[in-house]
């Protein structure tokens, strides 16, 4: 995740609006937000500061102020790891899932030979 901080020249909310709705449009890209007070636009996501550059140039002149990490929020405390079952154990529990949740679904095979069945098509 990254953190890139553009000044832009935008002078009205259209202008605004077209600009983050284009970023937006962006694969990668997690929030946009604008301070119209400073003229900076601030994009957090995985995506390349020149394709939003690039993106940007048709609306207005952008300049790349800072790119670096966004923070992510502070761990409190590690969760102790929890043991791992072994994949028999694993197993029982899914098929016992599955079954609780498909009760009619469940594996019953029938099968018919030729010989119980007088109407079963044979070829000798």
């Amino acid at each position: 995740m990254k953190k890139i901080i553009l000044k832009v020249d935008l002078h009205d909310d259209k202008s605004k609006q077209k600009a983050m709705s284009n970023l937006s449009g962006l694969s990668g890209v997690s929030s946009v937000s604008m301070d119209m007070k400073d003229k900076k636009l601030t994009v957090i996501g995985d995506v390349d500061p020149v394709s939003i550059v690039g993106r940007l140039r048709k609306l207005c002149h952008p300049e790349i102020l800072s790119v670096g990490p966004a923070k992510e929020p502070e761990k409190k405390k590690e969760e102790p790891k929890k043991e791992e079952k072994d994949p028999k154990d694993q197993w029982a529990d899914l098929v016992k899932a599955y079954q609780a949740y498909n009760p009619h679904y469940t594996t019953h095979y029938f099968v018919r030979s030729a010989e119980e069945d007088p109407n079963a098509c044979v070829i000798c």
